[in-house]
């Protein structure tokens, strides 16, 4: 028999996508638990003797991210992905803020899930502050501060130029070069570096 990858808890309030979650997930070795609600998860008690939890932002009842709030709460430090399909820079970065690890948009493709979910096997919350972090940051310059702390803080990128008072391709250019010098490839990573850091992040940062 081959052994399981690992076991994957999957909070999705629709039938359809919670099932097709399962059959892709035990095709890649991986074995599952499913919950419609965020209710059906609390009460089966999770613990973390499990790879990590897949949880929707919207679900009927407490929503995904209240959910990610009262895992963390209860001190339950097993990954978590957030998943949606209305998903926005100010809803992701929430979610990292709350405790998540990561965030994906619907629909995805099957590989770059599974690779979220491998890299996720390495990482608990929550984030401990990390001097290496903010070295990392320190090597950006002003104005790619300002532009890394209102990516971090869910502002889009023309809100932030207009807060600047700087165009939107300018914002662009600064953001591409932070994720370059910082060597992120997600907004996910880059909150986490910021988090890591020691910056506060989501509204109001």
């Amino acid at each position: 028999m081959t052994e399981s990858r690992g076991h994957i808890r999957i909070v999705e309030d629709d039938d359809a996508v919670r099932e097709g979650l399962e059959a892709l997930l035990k095709s890649w070795g991986y074995t599952t638990s499913l919950y419609p609600d965020a209710e059906s998860l609390l009460k089966a008690k999770p613990d973390g003797r499990c790879t990590c939890i897949l949880i929707d932002v919207r679900l009927p009842g407490m929503d995904g991210l209240a959910l990610v709030a009262e895992l963390r709460r209860r001190g339950l430090l097993t990954p978590i992905l957030m998943m949606s399909a209305h998903g926005d820079i100010s809803t992701a970065v929430e979610a990292m803020r709350l405790g998540a690890q990561d965030f994906i948009e619907k629909p995805f493709d099957d590989e770059p899930l599974i690779q979220r979910i491998e890299a996720l096997k390495t990482l608990l919350a929550p984030i401990p502050q990390d001097p290496e972090a903010r070295a990392v940051l320190l090597t950006l310059t002003p104005r790619e501060t300002q532009v890394m702390q209102g990516v971090v803080a869910g502002q889009a990128n023309k809100v932030i130029a207009h807060r600047l008072g700087i165009s939107l391709k300018t914002v662009e250019m600064h953001r591409a070069r932070v994720m370059k010098k910082t060597g992120t490839k997600t907004l996910a990573h880059l909150v986490r570096l910021a988090l890591a850091a020691g910056y506060q992040v989501g509204e109001g940062a």
